[in-house]
């Protein structure tokens, strides 16, 4: 039987000719990551397990994004923590106010994944470096404790679902609307333990930051991860970026996939994911009339540079609804330089925009962006529970950053004009 992509790369990693789904194996990591909340979590369990060194200084990443720059006194104390194993480690990749950036848009832009590698963090979201055809998946705190003394980890090998994506995307749909459609398709437990793996001639259409947005939120259809093939486009992202040899795998011609899925791009609308779940979507023509209080464009998910670009053609020369609070954040501190260099600041203010420094506040109801009771926010990040940005009675809408500059415009959830 043949392997699958992420198949061959845990083989590979684990020093095994051939995995099957539901193997046990052990294997090494390429690189590890936390953030202020999970890596101050693995820190204190590293020490009380009584481990004295990192098993490479090199392969660990600690971003302090989630309550940074610090909300409160805890999170103040959380950061410290972090701060305090990465001097006392010598720790290459730490960053922190100045430096930090959103972690899954950080790595990929510092260069620290590449493909054919395996990339654990104690992050759910994790999983969105299967754009640059890596193995990437989140773990506990407690495993990555594990990990940072030894290099490695044990995997439980995951069956996959195929993906076979045909056509092009129309004008203002995008990476977003595609992975709203496949979990509102499969549901949030579609891909339960299993790799969600993307293919066919579509795939080229696709850019980069769409291939991140779709791995990202693999974990919500339940998946272990998502993963796309090395190609052109990956090629030209790491070039100039990743500065050591990387592998390609593709999977066998006689791979086996739990079950394969045709989807043609350019049947695509905009999508929205309704409250209380990402795979409770609706295509933009059956969102209804939806008034909204806030618009938050940026994460983890839709934070990178071409989203920014997308906001501010909308947003230029127009204003914010007055009832609405509009929110931006750009994924990392060269984002925000390259926004500021393109006027793409000036657009966002001008139109009665926020600006936020590289935070995952809002997305995870930290802080800059909570809700209160009864309030709705339209927002480009990944998830929708209850209580995830704030009130339990407020509610969020998953949208593009199309969808959400110019739903923040409106006042409430459209799509977007066609632009020129």
């Amino acid at each position: 039987m043949g392997m699958t992509m992420t198949q061959k790369i845990l083989a590979a990693h684990a020093g095994l000719d051939n995995v099957v789904p539901g193997q046990l194996i052990t294997a090494k990591v390429d690189m590890l990551l936390a953030n202020d909340i999970s890596g101050s979590v693995s820190v204190n369990v590293f020490d009380d397990a009584g481990f004295e060194e990192v098993f490479d200084k090199s392969k660990i990443a600690l971003v302090m994004d989630h309550f940074t720059p610090n909300k409160d006194i805890k999170s103040a104390e959380q950061c410290v923590t972090c701060r305090t194993f990465a001097k006392r480690f010598d720790i290459d990749h730490y960053y922190d106010v100045g430096t930090m950036g959103i972690e899954h848009a950080l790595l990929p832009e510092k260069g620290l994944v590449a493909a054919g590698e395996i990339i654990v963090g104690a992050d759910s979201h994790t999983c969105t470096y299967g754009a640059l055809g890596a193995f990437s998946t989140g773990v506990g705190s407690t495993d990555l404790a594990a990990s940072m003394a030894t290099g490695q980890t044990w995997f439980k090998v995951p069956s996959a679902l195929k993906f076979n994506l045909t056509g092009e995307l129309q004008e203002d749909v995008s990476g977003k609307d595609v992975i709203l459609h496949i979990i509102g398709m499969i549901g949030v437990d579609g891909a339960l333990y299993k790799s969600m793996e993307f293919t066919g001639p579509g795939v080229a259409s696709l850019s980069i930051d769409d291939r991140f947005t779709i791995c990202n939120m693999a974990i919500e259809a339940g998946g272990k991860n998502g993963i796309f093939p090395v190609d052109k486009t990956t090629k030209d992202y790491m070039e100039g970026r990743v500065d050591r040899e990387y592998t390609i795998y593709e999977a066998d011609s006689d791979a086996e996939y739990d079950q394969v899925y045709d989807i043609d791009l350019s049947t695509l609308k905009p999508t929205v994911a309704f409250p209380h779940l990402p795979g409770n979507s609706r295509t933009i023509d059956k969102v209804g009339d939806v008034p909204i209080q806030q618009s938050v464009i940026g994460s983890c998910t839709n934070g990178r540079l071409s989203d920014m670009r997308i906001a501010a053609e909308i947003l230029k020369g127009q204003k914010v609804h007055p009832d609405v609070r509009c929110i931006i954040v750009p994924a990392t501190q060269q984002i925000y330089k390259e926004c500021i260099k393109l006027g793409y600041l000036e657009t966002f203010i001008d139109a009665g925009c926020v600006v936020s420094t590289p935070t995952c506040g809002p997305c995870m109801g930290g802080h800059m962006g909570i809700l209160a009771e009864g309030e709705r926010c339209v927002s480009t990040t990944n998830r929708n529970f209850v209580g995830r940005m704030g009130h339990t009675k407020s509610e969020i809408y998953l949208a593009s950053p199309a969808v959400a500059a110019a739903s923040a415009i409106a006042g409430k959830i459209v799509a977007p004009e066609r632009r020129v």
